[in-house]
């Protein structure tokens, strides 16, 4: 199994370098970051950096979206990283939740998506591509290289990132959730035949490493809120009861209220009182290394590739640390 760090592009950029040099030390593979252009600070001039100061590290937004930046914007981009630096981005995409909502724009559709991946990754690859009805292709890209990798919740994207996605990035870290969604990509790769197995599994969630649950659920209850953006988009188009969406996602949302973006993916968040500590027990890992270790084993017999350690709490440091003295190693010996 594989390792990420997912981090927010807070100022002082130079606290974000330090930290994913830190978890390439400590034998993270993947170095994520958020990517909303009005929340933070512009991820791909941060990644510039830490590929600078960094050997192995390969880093990527979990998630952009086809609505911030015109497409082959964002193909030149990882293009440029990857020659200056060898082939080391991945491309995280969704729809875009908090960077087109607080610019006062709704998320991009599952059309838009999925064209914008193929798009991106064929630009980035040195490709032709049709955009805007125009053929394009970026003639200086020699041997790029940019896997596509899609952030989904409900049906129509889970099927999605099956028959066009090189992964699969499901944002928490519930074993039953994680089964239906992975079979959902799995099935849909298949009927459009593809290899399913081609296809990586990131499960990516809120770690805290500590014998005080109290402290680390208060701490990523945060998370349970984010998630409940996601979960309240699929209710609205689905339905509460539908059976299209697994009701241990959909119910714990009943009492939420609204979400103000200020506190997006940050403790102590205020909006995310209705999150019960059961969903935090369940969507993060929680507790001493070994419920770390016991958890993320169950992961991994569902097929689930790589962890991406979402570190936005009081212990930034110390989790780093304690998945790499105790947790990474007794997930890849």
């Amino acid at each position: 199994m594989d390792f990420g760090l997912v981090l927010q592009t807070d100022p002082p950029a130079s606290e974000v370098i330090s930290l994913m040099r830190r978890a390439e030390r400590n034998g993270f593979s993947y170095g994520w970051t958020f990517d909303s252009a009005v929340l933070w600070q512009e991820p791909f001039v941060i990644y510039s950096r830490i590929l600078e100061h960094t050997e192995r590290l390969i880093v990527g937004p979990m998630v952009t979206n086809p609505g911030t930046r015109t497409w082959e914007v964002t193909a030149s981009t990882f293009a440029t990283l990857n020659d200056m630096f060898g082939n080391r981005t991945v491309c995280g995409i969704g729809r875009g939740d908090s960077a087109m909502r607080v610019a006062g724009r709704k998320p991009n559709t599952l059309a838009r998506l999925g064209e914008a991946m193929g798009v991106i990754r064929d630009l980035a690859e040195g490709r032709e591509a049709q955009v805007d009805g125009q053929t394009v292709r970026i003639p200086w890209v020699k041997n790029g290289s940019l896997p596509v990798w899609m952030g989904a919740y409900g049906p129509k994207a889970l099927a999605l990132a099956g028959q066009q996605a090189d992964g699969f990035i499901l944002q928490l870290a519930d074993p039953y959730l994680t089964e239906w969604m992975v079979k959902a990509v799995r099935t849909a790769a298949s009927d459009a035949g593809r290899d399913p197995a081609s296809i990586t599994i990131c499960v990516a969630a809120p770690a805290y490493v500590s014998d005080d649950l109290a402290h680390a659920r208060e701490q990523c209850r945060w998370f349970g809120g984010m998630v409940g953006n996601h979960v309240a988009d699929l209710v609205g188009r689905y339905g509460e009861h539908s059976g299209l969406v697994p009701e241990a996602l959909t119910e714990y949302i009943k009492q939420r209220q609204g979400y103000d973006y200020s506190h997006h993916g940050r403790a102590g968040n205020p909006d995310t009182a209705f999150v019960p500590d059961e969903i935090v027990d369940r969507f993060c890992l929680l507790g001493p290394a070994e419920a770390h270790i016991e958890k993320l084993k169950a992961l991994r017999e569902l097929g689930v590739d790589q962890f991406a350690v979402y570190d936005m709490h009081d212990a930034r440091e110390a989790t780093i640390d304690a998945y790499g003295a105790e947790i990474i190693p007794a997930l890849t010996s």
